[in-house]
């Protein structure tokens, strides 16, 4: 017998997004965490605290080395096991982590440790986003989040006689990228959302937001090279199109 065609059939249920969201969102908050408490211990911390912690960094960097060698071979051990194996990424992932920030912490001091407390969150938010909102929304919240860091860099090292014609150089090269970006969105928008043979974004995709990201962080570089006043002022602007955004994807998706 065939089913009535005005019977509308229930939606069902998406879990994984959400459960992705939440695993990015626990993890960025472990990993501030740890940022945290090296700051505390590390940077503001008594002699004693901070001679301590510079041993500790360099075994914790070892240790990382480790874990992350332990999860490749578990993935590799479980590369027939779909939940298995993402363990075993997860625990690759973390001691990556661990190697890296403490690492980098270890060697480059409070620089790094204020870059990564920056970068940390900014990766839990993308990759919130990426689990949650639609393709085309993705892009242009990764693409601000992306410039917002950069232009926060760019305007700590304007400063500095010795990296300001590199700052400069590289505000140049990341302006081409984000046209590079926008044409690219052109283009897969005029073939259905495809870029040759790969599927960058749905067929239906609206490309507007997109080209505005690109519009706004290119405009948002451009003010490093004209002062370091102005940069500041761009980046809280650009700060607040990216908060304004993603309100507004969260109440669209709901």
């Amino acid at each position: 017998m065939a089913k009535n065609p005005s019977k509308k059939s229930k939606p069902v249920k998406r879990e994984d997004p959400m459960n992705g969201a939440m695993k990015f969102f626990l993890a960025g908050l472990v990993a501030e965490l740890y940022l945290l408490i090296i700051r505390r211990f590390y940077v503001n911390g008594t002699a004693v605290q901070m001679i301590a912690w510079y041993d500790y960094l360099f075994y914790f960097s070892i240790a990382g080395l480790v874990i992350l060698a332990a999860g490749a071979v578990l993935s590799a051990v479980w590369r027939n096991e779909q939940k298995k194996r993402h363990i075993g990424w997860y625990i690759a992932g973390a001691g990556a982590f661990l190697a890296l920030a403490s690492f980098l912490i270890w060697k480059l001091n409070t620089p790094a440790l204020t870059f990564l407390s920056v970068l940390v969150p900014v990766v839990m938010l993308l990759g919130i986003l990426w689990n949650l909102y639609d393709r085309e929304c993705a892009y242009a919240l990764t693409i601000l989040g992306i410039s917002l860091v950069a232009l926060w860099g760019c305007r700590r090292e304007l400063s500095n006689l010795y990296m300001s014609a590199y700052v400069k150089a590289f505000v140049a090269v990341y302006i081409l990228l984000l046209a590079l970006a926008a044409a690219s969105a052109w283009k897969a928008g005029k073939d259905g959302g495809k870029l040759g043979k790969f599927r960058l974004l749905p067929s239906d995709a609206d490309i507007l937001p997109i080209y505005v990201a690109c519009g706004l962080s290119a405009a948002a570089m451009a003010s490093a090279l004209v002062s370091i006043t102005v940069a500041y002022y761009a980046m809280w602007i650009l700060a607040m199109v990216v908060f304004a955004l993603a309100v507004y994807y969260t109440v669209k998706q709901l």
